[in-house]
């Protein structure tokens, strides 16, 4: 999706919305010009060689996440909103780039409705997959339609490999208790038949045996209340966690209202190989400050 956004309309669609959201002026031309600066500088480094993307937005960057969401949103509103009620669409529901349509396929011809999804944007493709034998996958759950109800399974993809953390990993405690807690919490969360929470409980507990963990212990686990805390007078403070020595040194400020977070560090992280670095410090990408020692007037400039 990100590769396929026409840079060229973002700016209008921006200046757009801030009008729409009667941003005051100065705000507005901030974010105009912080906007039109991350779209234009759509380079990357890589072998030591600069790239240029001139169309669409790269793939990886975080603030392109929310302008491709503001894209899909000026689409929406009013295109493909126009299409539910011209169509007698039932449902729709999108999450980023997945949408979920719900029809009466007696009424309404689901591949008309996909020639006029795709007849909005000359760069945003759009594919369909139907349902089969009453089924239908959308994200992480899987919607069966039955003759007199709806029901949902926790969907898991081909590729899945029922791994979390392992439990001998150099992680933090935290950590593995969060990535188990998520299993369950969803478990409970959605509206799952009795059968089939039962039948996901059965896969947590043998994802959780595959990793190494104790079953018993993380499923009582799971249950405790974590203590609340005043988060006005809470400060937070990170580590990277390598094991019994950081937790011995966090735990100095187990009285105090300073809180610690864990930071993880892996093999990959430390046998990446590192490109080599500019001989001269402004031969680097990005923005750079020079301050006059005489004085202290300041020069911002960039560089690629």
């Amino acid at each position: 999706m990100y590769t396929n956004i026409p840079t060229e309309e973002l700016i209008t669609i921006i200046k757009t919305a801030c009008l729409n959201n009667n941003i005051e002026d100065n705000l507005k031309q901030n974010i105009i010009k912080l906007s039109k600066t991350i779209i234009d500088q759509n380079y990357f480094q890589f072998l030591d060689k600069s790239y240029v993307q001139p169309e669409g937005l790269a793939i990886g960057e975080p603030t392109f996440s929310i302008i491709s969401e503001l894209y899909l949103q000026f689409l929406e509103n009013p295109t493909i909103y126009n299409i539910p009620l011209n169509y007698d669409i039932k449902g729709y529901f999108r999450y980023i780039d997945d949408i979920l349509i719900v029809y009466d396929e007696e009424k309404t011809n689901i591949d008309t409705i996909l020639d006029c999804f795709n007849n909005i944007s000359p760069k945003i493709k759009f594919a369909i997959e139907k349902e089969t034998e009453c089924k239908i996958n959308f994200l992480e759950i899987t919607i069966n339609r039955e003759p007199n109800k709806m029901s949902i399974d926790i969907y898991r993809k081909p590729t899945y490999t029922d791994v979390t953390i392992p439990n001998d990993s150099c992680h933090p405690r935290e950590h593995k208790m969060a990535a188990i807690h998520y299993l369950y919490n969803r478990m409970n969360t959605y509206q799952l038949s009795p059968e089939e929470q039962q039948k996901e409980s059965i896969n947590i507990q043998q994802i959780l045996k595959n990793d190494g963990y104790n079953t018993t212990i993380v499923k009582n686990a799971s249950r405790r209340e974590k203590p609340k805390q005043d988060k006005n007078e809470t400060q937070w403070a990170k580590f990277t966690y390598t094991g019994k020595e950081t937790r011995a040194i966090t735990k100095v400020f187990k009285n105090t209202k300073l809180r610690t977070v864990y930071s993880t560090n892996n093999i990959g992280k430390l046998l990446t190989a590192r490109h080599q670095q500019p001989k001269y410090k402004y031969e680097k990408c990005g923005i750079y400050q020079i301050t006059c020692p005489t004085c202290n007037m300041k020069y911002i400039g960039q560089t690629r």
